[in-house]
């Protein structure tokens, strides 16, 4: 049995394929389209879905949205009427899109699907599971757990904001919830907009900054006093109030108040690209903190209701690397799995699993590991459409014999400072690179972090860079133990490979803290000593092992930089087209898909300005 999932119309459309439980494949819209978040019907991910299957909508038996959307419509004007008369503009605006599309998806959902091919509506149902549900499904279902405590954490969805469920067989149950606007993933999303970062996409960014604070300045706990007394209303279990006369998310176009804000902090909200000062990365730090602390207790609070040993993470505050490893090293819970498409796309697959098991009542036969295949679940092309997208720009390429070529060549190139673009079988699903669609770089080169951000991603330099390690070798480097596949925990470094740091460095501006050499590995240790790791196993990933292999045998550290072949404003590539166009658009040196290896030296001229998509800057 066939069930497609679908998330739409709000932002990170995607599309999921499972049969019998089986994941077939994922993917978000954004990366057919362009579009970085693209909210639309994911009309491309539909098909593509279908393509890998080699099926056509004839054979779906379940659709499933990952929402209710009159629940929501519910929540928007509860909302609206308990403000009113603050953001009756707003409502206005929003009105006519709920009363032509939202309210009637059912026939949006048909209308859409008839488009893409022979979709047959008197056979195939259609199902609404609740948005957090179907985030608890994304997480649990693959996970490799018979039995888990199931901790979900976002925005909102229709009134959720945060839930605590179990997970047993196939069957999900929620036992207690938070109601928006009481919602720590809009509480994280106010304090990226106020220190000048964009909402739903610049948390990434505010989660890297909070670093470099100075952990020791008595400012960051006057700050965090401020956010537990005048903004949020903490309790033991996790659960709080946020106090309304700061935020304005429910009816406004922005996410607080200003003018209060800056009394409450001292100093007035960031403009967007303006300087970062001291006093932004300390209310970062704070803010980071304040997150780890409500995750840990609701964490405390999962456990004490389920009696579980294992936890299972989704929802977009589950992308919260940090908070996680700070969850994982707690040892609250033995075992810590998290969706690695934990924002909305995930809710896509998520729904089509609800539907598989909860609906369809399919048995449920956990995996070792977890049945997500790596998230390696997008598109992948043949030597014939490389060779084809090569000879339509005109590029000089040398295709080698088989693979067995290409990793001594690259490891080599990688160990004397060349970043390369990295393009190899089915596309990551979620926002993570994984090893098939990455930038790698040498981990050891000082000068890496500062390349690869201005000169490759053209991004803030601030930015951390993450470590993609052999599995069976992280534990030399790092302090952790087991494995990492999805890049999703922070660990630290090992003491006997930092280096020693200045006495007044934790006070030094940011700018002069950003490139001092703070380990053997300096492109990848974040400020505070951590990494944010992807462990990679011959059996997930046998390409980019084999190239860690390699590089390892060359420098005796199978270790490389592993970031997201895309540039800032851009979504990560798809498709061959799209890497050879990043490539040449950027100062990367060495490209390589399938065993098809380009050198940039031997490129034609390209008239692409290099740089970011402004249309689509962040």
């Amino acid at each position: 049995m066939y069930i497609l999932g679908i998330s739409a119309f709000y932002h990170d459309s995607a599309a999921a394929l499972i049969c019998n439980g089986k994941i077939i494949a994922a993917a978000q819209e954004e990366r057919f389209t362009r579009k970085k978040h693209d909210a639309g019907f994911p009309e491309n991910a539909i098909r593509y879905c279908l393509e890998e299957e080699g099926i056509e909508l004839s054979d779906i038996s379940i659709v499933a949205f990952y929402d209710k959307p009159f629940l929501k419509f519910e929540r928007l004007l509860e909302t609206y009427y308990a403000f009113a008369p603050k953001g009756f503009g707003q409502f206005v605006k929003a009105m006519p899109v709920w009363l032509k599309e939202k309210l009637f998806l059912k026939k949006l959902l048909k209308d859409s699907l008839k488009e893409i091919g022979n979709f047959e509506e008197k056979k195939t149902k259609i199902l609404f599971p609740e948005h957090h549900l179907s985030h608890a499904a994304s997480t649990f279902y693959p996970s490799p757990f018979e039995d888990a405590a199931i901790l979900t954490l976002d925005g909102v969805g229709e009134w959720d904001t945060a839930s605590v469920a179990s997970g047993k067989g196939n069957g999900i149950t929620v036992h207690k919830v938070l109601h928006f606007p009481h919602s720590l993933g809009l509480l994280y999303s106010s304090f990226t907009f106020f220190l000048g970062f964009r909402v739903n996409s610049g948390e990434y960014k505010l989660m890297g900054l909070a670093p470099y604070g100075n952990p020791d300045d008595p400012v960051i706990e006057k700050y965090k006093n401020t956010i537990l007394t005048s903004l949020v209303d903490l309790h033991e279990d996790g659960s709080f109030r946020l106090n309304p006369e700061y935020f304005t998310f429910a009816t406004g176009v922005k996410m607080v108040n200003e003018k209060l804000w800056e009394k409450l902090f001292g100093f007035a909200a960031r403009k967007p690209e303006a300087p970062l000062e001291l006093h932004h990365c300390n209310l970062g730090l704070a803010i980071q903190q304040v997150t780890e602390e409500i995750v840990i207790r609701m964490a405390k609070e999962a456990q004490r209701i389920t009696g579980s040993k294992n936890l299972c993470l989704a929802g977009g505050v589950a992308l919260n690397c940090v908070a996680n490893g700070k969850l994982l090293q707690s040892g609250i819970f033995e075992s810590v799995f998290v969706q690695p498409a934990s924002g909305d796309a995930g809710g896509a697959l998520g729904a089509a699993l609800a539907a598989c098991y909860i609906y369809s009542a399919q048995v449920r036969q956990p995996e070792a590991g977890d049945s997500l295949n790596g998230s390696y679940l997008g598109p992948e092309f043949p030597d014939k459409v490389v060779r084809n997208t090569a000879f339509r720009f005109h590029a000089v390429f040398e295709q080698k014999e088989s693979m067995d070529a290409v990793y001594p060549l690259i490891a080599e190139a990688l160990s004397q400072g060349k970043i390369v673009g990295w393009f190899q079988g089915r596309m990551e699903f979620g926002p993570r690179a994984l090893g098939n669609r990455s930038i790698l770089a040498d981990a050891r080169n000082p000068e890496m972090q500062k390349k690869l951000n201005l000169r490759i991603k053209f991004r803030e330099g601030f930015r951390p860079f993450a470590p993609a390690v052999l599995e069976e070798s992280a534990s030399l480097f790092f302090e952790m133990e087991g494995h990492s596949p999805y890049m999703l925990f922070t660990f630290p470094v090992k003491p006997s490979l930092r280096n020693s740091l200045p006495e007044n460095y934790a006070s030094l501006p940011l700018s002069e803290k950003l490139y001092f050499s703070r380990s053997v590995f300096p492109s990848i240790t974040h400020i505070d000593f951590s990494a944010r790791i992807q462990t990679v196993h011959s059996g997930t990933n046998p390409r980019f092992y084999r190239l860690l292999k390699a590089f390892e045998k060359i420098t005796g550290q199978g270790i490389l930089i592993n970031t997201s072949f895309n540039v800032r404003g851009e979504p990560p590539v798809c498709t061959p087209e799209d890497a050879y166009r990043c490539f040449m658009r950027t100062d990367m040196d060495i490209l390589v898909m399938n065993q098809f290896v380009f050198m940039k030296e031997n490129q034609p001229e390209w008239k692409e300005e290099k740089g970011v998509i402004e249309a689509g800057i962040d």
